[in-house]
This record gives structure tokens, sequence and C-alpha cells, in this order.
């Protein structure tokens, strides 16, 4: 479990950590020197006994209006707060921007810390502890309990370590079973070891020899070790701080802001977030587009708000679409936090509805506050023709795998077709329209055998699996038939009506032909230029044969010449075509092609000048 600091400068957080800790958590010569916290500063905090006994890791952030930035990057991900107020001076601005930030990011609770008690009388100390109960009410810490301290005379610290004890125990567990997100706050390289990463896992968990992926850019590693408040172990779990050993990753690789998780989960960075966003109190309206900075995690870009309404006004929470400058890992359900640039100042924040919209110019979801199986089907129909994996679930509405199954089932307005779901409504709506497509494709080729399934999945650019349940279930339904490769619509047949006259008119002259019926070409002169797909019609019916792509034969025509010409190769030996024709009687231009033709089917194999036939008794 995380316990995270926050107040004002010089109030006293990083003596009260080392008091409690042992811990001095400002390393750097320069925090030494000036006597403030400048980066984060990290300390275990052992608890036993009362409502719980473990460890809390305790980020130390700096309190200096110039380091919010930092503070932000810290208080990101913390279980529980401790706000550390001088008795000496009472609330000052830093203590009211870091409660904000607080309660902007869902904290869960915790503790107020009145330092330097010993420096103040029973009176002050009761004025101060009063406003302190009205600063925190209707906050993140409302009801709170407010411990007086003093980290030199060590006075109320057994009082502040049992009332941070009954904190922690009220906070709910994170689950081990979630998907594993590591938000980095530092990267540095050890030797002998290599580049080592540190941060809050914030969900999840994370063992040794793991698969990961670094955010930005996706850069692949593996986890060669893991620490968790100075000791080895072979598994971290949510809610702790780690140190993470990578292997196959430099330091230069790893950016500010990064983040680690698993290689196997559906994790996605992107530019353009949907969020539903709340300005604080007093703070001024957002204009369209205004430029101001995104805190999430420890990620901390530029960004501009676009709502659906346009002004961003104090008092209302508005779905909006966030256009960042750098991309951002995010999961629905993250909260951040929004701080303007000039003055710079923390003026509201948000939670994460949707972390990686399809479009660039995505419109805001149409209300704020949608439960989860509202926003799954919004995101179904949106995905349209591809869907949504299942996989991809839990990253783009927030929940636990474990629970992806069931809200896929409480959802009616989606589909589940191998492992994505569908708009139900429009997958309706695409089934009529191939439906439609194979009625216009037999109105615009009335001799065609029907649709060619090739050209019907192009023209609706749908998931494979999508495109074949649509001609499964109109299918089912008696709508349409498929026939080689083809979608007919059921009881279609080709050359009926009109054409069925000009049909039999040309089976009769082929039949007439005999051994040497006419071309197409001239076919297509007595019966217009709808002859080859008239030829094609009565090929599908059996009726005739392409012997050659410009020569057909009638089916009776064909078998009188297979006849001859087995009777004249029945004694076995290799045939010449002069031969052969000179046996059956047939000029070398119908010979040749018929020829060929016979050596398609396997009915003769050519060598050179001669050809072996293989009859079957």
């Amino acid at each position: 479990m995380i316990l995270g600091t926050a107040g004002h400068i010089d109030h006293g957080k990083t003596a009260l950590v080392r008091a409690l800790t042992g811990v001095d958590t400002d390393r750097l010569p320069e925090e030494k020197r000036r006597g403030i916290t400048i980066e984060l500063g990290f300390a275990p905090l052992e608890l036993i006994g009362g409502s719980f006994t473990g460890t809390l890791g305790v980020v130390d952030v700096p309190g200096h209006d110039a380091f919010v930035r930092t503070m932000l990057a810290g208080a990101t991900g913390v279980d529980l707060a401790l706000l550390v107020i001088a008795a000496d001076e009472g609330v000052m601005p830093q203590t009211r921007e870091h409660l904000a930030i607080l309660t902007l990011l869902g904290v869960r609770g915790g503790v107020v810390a009145l330092t330097k008690s010993d420096l103040v009388d029973a009176d002050w100390l009761a004025l101060v502890a009063e406003d302190v109960r009205k600063l925190i009410a209707g906050s993140a810490l409302d009801g709170a309990e407010i411990v007086a301290c003093s980290a030199t005379t060590g006075a109320g610290l057994d009082d502040l370590r049992f009332a941070l004890g009954a904190a922690a125990g009220r906070v709910p567990a994170r689950n081990a079973g979630d998907i594993a997100r590591l938000p980095l706050d530092r990267a540095f390289s050890v030797k002998g070891t290599g580049t080592v990463v540190t941060g809050t896992l914030w969900s999840g968990a994370l063992d040794r020899e793991s698969a990961v992926r670094i955010f930005p850019a996706g850069r692949s590693a593996r986890v060669r070790s893991l620490e968790s408040h100075g000791h080895a172990v072979h598994r971290a779990l949510a809610g702790t701080r780690v140190a993470v050993a990578l292997a196959g990753v430099d330091r230069e690789e790893v950016s500010h802001g990064g983040v680690l998780v698993l290689e196997t989960d559906a994790w996605n960075e992107s530019r353009i977030v949907r969020a539903d966003v709340a300005l604080l109190d007093g703070a001024n309206s957002i204009e369209v587009r205004t430029r101001m900075r995104f805190h999430l995690g420890t990620s901390d870009v530029g960004a501009r708000i676009v709502g659906s309404g346009g002004r961003i006004e104090p008092g209302v929470i508005h779905p909006v679409r966030i256009a960042l400058d750098a991309p951002i890992v995010a999961r629905a359900g993250d909260r951040f936090v929004l701080r303007a640039t000039s003055p710079a100042m923390t003026i509201g924040g948000g939670i994460i509805t949707d972390p990686t919209p399809p479009a660039h110019r995505a419109k805001p979801w149409r209300s704020s506050g949608a439960a989860a199986h509202e926003r799954l089907a919004w995101i179904a129909l949106e995905s349209a023709g591809q869907g949504l994996a299942l996989a991809d679930i839990p990253v783009r509405v927030g929940i636990l795998p474990s629970d992806v199954t069931a809200l896929v089932d409480a959802t009616r307005a989606v589909v589940r077709l191998d492992g994505r779901i569908y708009d139900v409504a429009m997958r309706t709506r695409l089934r009529d329209r191939l439906a439609a497509d194979v009625r216009a494709w037999h109105k615009a080729n009335p001799l065609e055998a029907g649709l060619p399934l090739q050209h019907a999945r192009s023209a609706l650019r749908v998931r494979d699996t999508l495109f074949d349940d649509l001609v499964r279930d109109l299918i089912e339904r008696g709508k349409i038939e498929l026939r080689g490769g083809v979608l007919t619509r059921a009881g279609w047949k080709a050359g009926s009506g009109a054409d069925a006259a000009k049909l039999t008119e040309l089976a009769t002259a082929l039949e007439a032909g005999g051994v040497s019926p006419l071309s197409v070409d001239e076919l297509a002169d007595q019966f217009g230029k709808e002859t080859p797909a008239l030829l094609r019609v009565l090929e599908r019916e059996g009726r005739v044969v392409a012997v050659a792509p410009d020569r057909y034969y009638s089916t009776k025509g064909l078998a009188s010449l297979m006849a001859a010409l087995r009777a004249v190769t029945s004694d076995g030996t290799d045939k010449t075509a002069s031969q052969i024709r000179e046996g059956i009687g047939l000029s070398r231009k119908y010979l040749i092609p018929f020829l060929e033709y016979c050596d398609r089917i396997g009915v003769s194999t050519r060598r050179g000048d001669l050809r072996s036939f293989h009859w079957k008794p």
C-alpha cells in the first residue's frame, strides 16, 4: 500500500517521514543545501498492530509551488495521503492545492498531521485544527483524523502511526488479478545490472522473467530482477514500490513519464483521449482549445480540450476530447489533473472514459458519468465492422479481465463473435445490405451465376469472421444461397424469364453444329452481345462445355467427338495429331483445340508430336 505526503513547503514533510521511518528521503546535494525536497523521495514505513499490519511505501513529495508537477507524479497511484500542516503556520496555498490534487486523483482517505506542534500552545493548536477540519470537509480527507505531532521531540508519533494504520485498514486491497501497469518515476543504470526503472505498481502483478513493453514507443524488454523496499522479490504486487532491472533496453530508451506493462496485455499509446472533466470552484472557464498541462501518472504533457458544448464551466462535469502534445498510456477510469500554464496553477481534473479513440477527431461521449455497459456499447458501435477485441476491454472500458465476460453478456447492444464484439444494430444493417447487394447484382447481371464472394466481402469492408456470420445468417433465414464461390438469391436461376428462349435457341444451334460448332464470335453475330454470358449459363447448367475460350460444344456433340477419338486411339499406341485427324475426319481448326482440351482434363498426355491416351475401362 502506498502512502503519499502532501503539504506546503517547509511544513516538515521530510522531517516527519524521517522520524517515522528512519530514512532521509532528501538524497540530492541541492536538497541538502537548500533544505527543501526537489525530487520524489521513498521510504518504507512498518506498521504493527491495530487494523493494519504491514509495510506502507511512503512517497515524499516536494511542497514548493515550482515542483507541483513532481508532486503530481508522486501523488498519482497513492492509496492514502498524509497531509502535513505546520501548526505554527496553519493552512497555506500549497496546502490547498495539494488537497485539491488529492481529491481530483480520487485518493481514498488518509490522516492530517499537525507538525511542529511543540512550537505552539494548546489554544493556537485547537484553532489550527478547527481550520483544518473546515478545509478538508468534502475533500478526499473528509473526516480524516487530525494528529498533533513533532518530528523534533517525537511527541504524537505513536498516535500518528496508529491513525495511519487505522486509515490503511479501511482502504480496499488492490486486485493482483488485474492487468499490470507501472508508471515510471525514475530510470538509471547500475554497473553489472544495467537499466533499472522504479515506480509504484498501480495494478496487477509483475514477475521475474516477465516479458514487458516500455512506453512510449513500445520497446520490448525482459524483467531481470525485482526489488521492493530494498529487498529482492520474485513477484511485485499492486500498491508497492518496485525497482525493476531490465534486460534488452538501454537507459536512453526510457523516457520521463514512461510506463511499463506486460507484453501480453492490450495496452496502446494515444495522443487523443475521451474524458469527463470538472473544474475546481473558482477556476476560470476553459475556452475551446485552450492550452494547458495534463498530468496522468508520471506523464506531464501539453493538452487542448474540446467539449461537446464548447466552453467548459466550473460546477459541471463535461464530456470532452483531449488532444495531447505527446502520446500517453492510459486506461478508462484513470484520474488526471489539469493545470493552467500562466499563471501555473491547478484548475481541475477528470476521469478517462476512453483511452484510445479510433479517430483523431473523435467526438466526446454523448454524456458524462456513463456506466461501463454504456461505454462498451458506444465503442462497439464506433468500431463498426472491425469490432472490438475482448482482450482490449479491460483497458478501453476500465474493468478487471475477470469481469469482461459478464459485462459483454449483460450488454444487449453487442454481439460476440470469435473473440470480438460488434454492435447488434450495425450487424443487422450489414446483413440487410448484403442481401440487397445480392439482389442488385442479379438485376445488373441477370445472366451471371451470382455475386462473387470476394466482391461482396470487399464491398462490406468488415472482418472475415463477421462477414461469414452475415452470410451464414442469411442462408439460415432462406434469403440467399452460396453456390461455388458466389452468392445468389434463394431459388435464383440465371437466364430465367425473357432470356430462357435465347438459351434454348443457342443450345439448339450448338447441338446442330455437332463436332464442328460455331465460334463464340460467330454465335454472337447471330444471338447478340449477350452470347458469352448466355454460354456461361448453359455451361453452369451442364448443357455445353467450353473446349476452348472461343469454342463451346454441346454435351451431345462433345460426347460424339470423344467416342470417335476413343475408337481411333484404343489400340494403346501413341498418335500424332495428323494420325488422329485422318482417323476421325476433323479439320485442324477444330482438332487442335479439342486435343488441348483432352490434355487439360487428363484424357491424353502430349510428348512432343505424340500423344498417349488414358481411357478408363
